[in-house]
């Protein structure tokens, strides 16, 4: 028999993007492998294999294309991804998905910055059609409920299927997004099928304040740790079994091989891709989920310069809150003294000056933390501190007792202690969702 064109594409990027199977002693394939956990009678969990001799971390697509795409045959396919759904040699898996002849892919759905990953915070792409594929591509940006379920029936698919590159913190907002997109799926009457790839910051523990609801919203829908420390499935898991039951989606979540909750991204031997525009390393995941609270100040947290999130400063700051925040002899980290001129966002063209974060031992380090005692410093530091008008970091944090308790004078301590009755509920519901060791 030959393979058309699009045939032989197909093959290629399914033997890419499985790189050596045999070799990795993977268990099975996409709906052969035994079940590593379940979610009621919603779905189905792939199992995560055995890691063999290859070091390197199989994602979830890998895993599909291992199997053959058996988890998608005889369906009508969209894919919900951006720039980092890529396979290991940096392929975009739209296009390895629609030169597949057993894949009948027939819509991109772009979420936050859009599919191809052009937009700032805070903006999309819009609707288009990809040059590379022909293929419509939707926005789901903004929208949810019964607005993005028609989005899915008007594509006229089956499946949606979830595969972004998350970091790790509450408040990036790809989760809610594949949230979103699993409760539309269940209106519509679709299955989601999730596509498992690394939390870059590891997954050894949650921290932070766990949401409350009264202050859900696009940066937090539901109440989970602010650095969860999950993968998009086990997340998805957990949003089926704990948040969806009143209608919860068919559910198939293809997990990776070779990843452990110990793992920073750099052992994972994958190729990183800036999941947002500022997010440009790993290092700026691992900073993300403290000085992204910087968001809800009148100070920059790094936007518009080389490294955000890894600098946070304003105007008329000095030395004296380096100085201050590296007396409080946070695990970890080292605070030196920076100055940088954003070329967009929060002072715009004005010399800043400021705090660089210098993690010099990852596993101690708690980014949370670091963000807290960064925020009581720089009140403590700095006459011209202030939080936006429309208490942000409200929403950041997931209820006013972070700016309350900050602005009463309160120590690290003293906050952390205020969500760790929470923390410690949340870690124990989290506990049944986990797929790693």
């Amino acid at each position: 028999m030959t393979l058309s064109r699009r045939g032989v594409l197909g093959l290629a990027g399914a033997i890419g993007s499985a790189g050596a199977v045999g070799s990795a002693g993977m268990a099975g394939a996409v709906g052969t492998a035994p079940a590593t956990g379940t979610v009621g009678t919603a779905g189905t969990t792939v199992a995560t294999g055995t890691p063999g001799a290859a070091a390197r971390v199989r994602t979830g697509f890998e895993r599909l294309a291992a199997g053959g795409y058996a988890a998608l045959a005889g369906q009508k396919v969209g894919v919900v991804t951006n720039p980092t759904g890529i396979t290991a040699d940096a392929r975009h898996l739209v296009d390895v998905l629609h030169a597949d002849e057993r894949v009948d892919l027939v819509a991109v759905f772009g979420p936050e910055h859009g599919f191809r990953g052009t937009a700032q915070a805070g903006g999309s792409e819009g609707a288009s059609r990809d040059p590379a594929t022909g293929l419509p591509v939707y926005d789901t940006y903004d929208k949810s409920g019964q607005r993005l379920a028609d989005v899915f029936t008007a594509a006229g698919i089956d499946t949606v299927v979830f595969d972004i590159q998350d970091v790790g913190a509450r408040f990036y907002t790809y989760i809610w997004t594949l949230y979103d997109c699993m409760r539309a799926a269940a209106l519509a009457g679709k299955a989601v099928v999730v596509l498992d790839r690394p939390n870059p910051v590891g997954g050894r523990r949650a921290a932070g304040p766990v949401l409350e609801r009264p202050y859900a919203s696009f940066v937090g829908r539901e109440p989970i740790a602010l650095a969860h420390g999950m993968t998009a499935a086990e997340l998805a898991r957990l949003f089926n079994g704990e948040f969806l039951t009143d209608k919860p989606v068919r559910l198939r979540t293809v997990a990776m091989s070779g990843w452990r909750r110990e793992s920073f991204f750099g052992e994972t031997g994958l190729p990183w891709v800036p999941p947002s525009p500022n997010m440009p390393t790993p290092d700026t995941a691992l900073a993300y989920a403290g000085t992204c609270l910087f968001e809800g100040t009148n100070l920059s947290e790094g936007r518009g310069t080389t490294t955000p999130f890894e600098v946070v400063g304003a105007e008329g700051i000095d030395r004296r809150w380096a100085q201050a925040a590296n007396a409080l002899g946070l695990p970890g980290v080292w605070f030196r003294e920076a100055y940088f001129t954003p070329t967009f966002s929060k002072h715009v063209g004005k010399l800043c000056g400021g705090v660089r974060l210098i993690v010099h031992d990852r596993e101690a380090f708690d980014p949370v933390r670091a963000g807290i005692g960064l925020l009581i410093t720089a009140r403590r530091a700095w006459s011209g501190f202030g939080w936006r008008a429309d208490h942000w970091i409200d929403r950041l944090t997931g209820s006013d007792r972070v700016r309350t308790l900050v602005d009463a004078g309160a120590g690290v301590d003293e906050v952390a202690g205020d969500w760790a009755a929470g923390l410690a509920r949340f870690a124990g519901v989290r506990e049944g969702y986990l797929l790693y060791p």
